[in-house]
């Protein structure tokens, strides 16, 4: 007996070996939403190598099982792209209470040169709690001063962070200054004013813009300056600018900001009130990670579900935009983004376009959507399968993960404690 259960454990740690190392996948059958746009009813999606060879309709597909190191059928469950959560210290806090695990925040107030790829903890507990809700990649993001540092797109899975990176250093982060001041909390709200400092914070940074600049345009510069030599990929393309702002005003000067300094890929991390210059930012093609939608009002004449028709709203002018997720407890709540998309689709959304809002849009807006953010032929295999619709936290409830075309785990700590104690209690 005690042979057969040796031997039965074997068995089973060697399927499991082999699924986890499988060369060549097939899924059959599943409602797929392709991340474009698109649905296909019944899907055929094969991944060899870690990329999709092909998308087909499964119904109209025939195939030799014997091609295929793993099959695995999907009827009545339903596919989607890999979920990505920008602008987030996911995977460089842990406790936010314990300053030792938090470390995206520099001193200074100007940090290009400071990169989050090499802060990433492939490790966090954290991170095992969003990947089972279908967020299978995030932009670490640092935070603080006037130029944060570099962000980097990171998959939620790895040995360690170069193995993780999707993406390094893909763009600066830029804290513009706030144009307003004052203001109370919901329970005591307060008018705001204009903030006094604003023109000589604001010149502070159009001065370093114009020097970072000045200095990529020096073939051979006499003396070598770290964080100028981490702002010339801004100029040429090969980095995002991403300014966080919110208020009108702010908006409009990092249009005239973007424009005046010729920076090729500005995007506007925020903004809360982007609905009022849609045709602006739609003719200076500068996309929007749009705040929080579970956000409360900023204003007092502002409507109480702003937040929450925001997307829409963009939608409707044509500004390009996805959903992120900044704010209090970001990192462990960025497991809440598929509902945030949800009640995005509540106020006006499709359902395809709240999908998209957090896969192929923020590829798109990040520029990594070559290979990310879709289920297309040519383009890595990073997917998931939900027993329902992903958006409905009633219905989430992931049976299969692929990062790469690597299966992941689909549980943590928190669904282990809780069969454990689930088994003990219902008894």
């Amino acid at each position: 007996m005690k042979q057969i259960i040796i031997t039965l454990c074997f068995s089973i740690v060697t399927m499991i070996g082999n699924t986890q190392e499988a060369k060549k996948i097939l899924l059959l059958g599943g409602y797929l939403h392709v991340g474009n746009g698109e649905i296909m009813e019944s899907a055929a999606i094969g991944i060899e190598d870690g990329t999709i060879s092909f998308v087909k309709n499964s119904l109209a597909y025939t195939y030799k099982a014997e091609e295929w190191d793993t099959i695995i059928e999907l009827k009545g469950k339903q596919i989607y792209p890999g979920f990505v959560a920008p602008n987030s210290t996911l995977g460089l806090t842990e406790i936010d209470a314990v300053r030792a695990t938090r470390d995206f925040d520099d001193v200074g107030k100007f940090n290009p040169h400071v990169r989050s790829q090499i802060a990433f903890n492939v490790e966090s507990k954290v991170v095992s709690t969003v990947r089972t809700n279908g967020v299978l990649m995030c932009q670490a993001t640092p935070r603080g001063g006037f130029i944060s540092g570099t962000s980097s797109i990171m998959a939620l899975d790895g040995w360690n962070w170069e193995d993780a990176t999707i993406s390094k250093d893909d763009g600066i982060h830029l804290n513009w200054p706030s144009s307003m001041q004052g203001g109370g909390w919901w329970a005591q709200p307060a008018p705001k004013k204009p903030n006094d400092k604003y023109g000589e914070r604001k010149r502070e940074i159009i001065d370093f813009f114009q020097m970072a600049k000045a200095y990529s345009n020096e073939i051979d510069p006499k003396t070598i300056d770290l964080r100028l030599e981490a702002m010339k990929a801004c100029f040429n393309g090969n980095k995002r600018v991403y300014i966080h702002a919110n208020e009108l005003q702010e908006i409009v000067d990092i249009i005239e900001f973007s424009t005046s300094l010729d920076i090729p890929f500005p995007v506007i991390v925020g903004g809360y009130d982007a609905h009022l210059v849609t045709r602006q930012l739609k003719d200076a093609k500068i996309p929007v990670m749009v705040v929080r939608p579970h956000s409360l009002p900023e204003n007092e004449e502002d409507d109480i579900d702003h937040a929450y028709k925001l997307p829409a709203l963009l939608k409707a002018g044509g500004v390009k935009f996805c959903i992120q997720n900044t704010g209090d407890m970001e990192a462990m709540n960025a497991r809440n983004l598929p509902f945030l998309a949800g009640t995005a689709m509540a106020y006006g959304l499709s359902l395809e376009d709240a999908i998209s809002s957090i896969s192929l849009w923020s590829c798109e807006i990040m520029g990594i959507n070559k290979n990310y953010g879709s289920i297309e032929k040519g383009k890595s295999a990073t997917l998931f399968v939900s027993d329902g619709n992903a958006l409905d936290m009633r219905s989430n409830n992931i049976s299969l993960a692929i990062i790469g075309g690597n299966f992941m785990s689909t549980t943590n700590f928190q669904t282990e404690l809780y069969h454990k104690y689930s088994k003990k209690y219902t008894k």
